[in-house]
């Protein structure tokens, strides 16, 4: 029987790893569409509801897509910032996929350790992208993860409420 909480948190990650890989192909798709995100999110969701063969989007596909396409400035920004010799617009679009969902849950995620979303974006290229993207991938998420933490301090600290000053 210990065998059991095992085969749980597998079986969650593995739900997770899902997720993200539907959520990239929805940043991917609304990419090369040309369309925004949110609403091709939108059509997803309807389209499973109506057809019971399309499956349903996962609360954390639609947690990161949202996320993104939320952040997405500020995102690209960061990315861009660590990449040497690059543009973030010279990068294969599944890259940058992949990339804006790590950094995204780099800084909002809390229920994500960091390796986890590193290791999690270094699996999504082996499986999607080409044989140089991982170590590209991991090298940049590497230097994000040094200040995702100040990242993270600073969007607690402005959610935090104000104390009132005493009279």
């Amino acid at each position: 029987m210990p065998q059991q909480p095992e085969d749980k948190k597998f079986k969650k990650l593995g739900t997770r790893h899902k997720a993200r890989r539907r959520a990239v192909d929805l940043l991917f798709e609304a990419e090369a569409r040309d369309v925004d995100v949110a609403d091709l999110l939108s059509e997803r969701v309807e389209l499973a509801r109506g057809d019971q063969a399309v499956a349903p989007v996962h609360a954390y596909t639609h947690t990161l897509v949202e996320g993104v396409a939320d952040d997405l400035d500020r995102v690209d920004g960061t990315i861009e910032s660590y990449l040497q010799d690059w543009t973030l617009s010279r990068l294969p679009a599944v890259d940058r996929a992949i990339l804006r969902i790590a950094v995204w849950e780099l800084f909002h995620a809390n229920d994500v350790p960091p390796v986890v979303a590193v290791d999690e974006a270094v699996e999504l290229a082996k499986e999607l992208s080409t044989d140089d993207s991982p170590s590209f991938i991991n090298g940049v998420l590497g230097q994000v993860v040094l200040v995702a933490p100040q990242v993270r301090a600073a969007a607690a600290a402005t959610r935090a409420p104000r104390s009132e000053p005493e009279a």
